[in-house]
């Protein structure tokens, strides 16, 4: 099966506690095994200076990769994270997330996340997860 945003914006709702869902997150778009989601710029969500916090940014990123996982598996299944790695490079406040899950077996998914600003090509930051699929 084949998830639309439509479908990947009910897996959000269904899914995720509600101060994730206050993240503002949505999906813009979404491919075999890939997710891209949109972070939008909040005050709750910044840090001194005007960018978006660094655990902003981590959740996003660890949401994101929920989305790829279900799109390359055609569907949502319980999973969890077991590591997250994150880098920052530089500061942002409208960000797009995109997950590509890399590997995908029957007990564990990896994924590489890219954080960037809106309409350019400047990494704000990286991620990598790692999620044991518990169904």
């Amino acid at each position: 099966m084949t998830l639309t945003t439509a479908d990947a914006d009910k897996i959000l709702s269904a899914n995720f506690a509600p101060w994730v869902l206050e993240l503002g997150l949505s999906v813009e778009e979404l491919g075999d095994r890939r997710a891209l989601l949109r972070l939008p710029w909040s005050d709750r969500l910044a840090r001194e200076g005007g960018s978006l916090s660094g655990q902003a940014l981590m959740a996003a990123a660890d949401t994101a990769t929920v989305i790829a996982v279900s799109a390359a598996r055609g569907a949502y299944g319980p999973m969890t994270t077991v590591q997250q790695s994150t880098t920052f490079q530089r500061a942002v406040a409208d960000v797009l997330i995109e997950a590509v899950v890399t590997k995908l077996g029957r007990r564990m998914a990896f994924a590489d996340i890219t954080m960037t600003a809106e309409g350019t090509e400047g990494i704000a930051a990286r991620a990598s997860t790692v999620y044991a699929l518990l169904g």
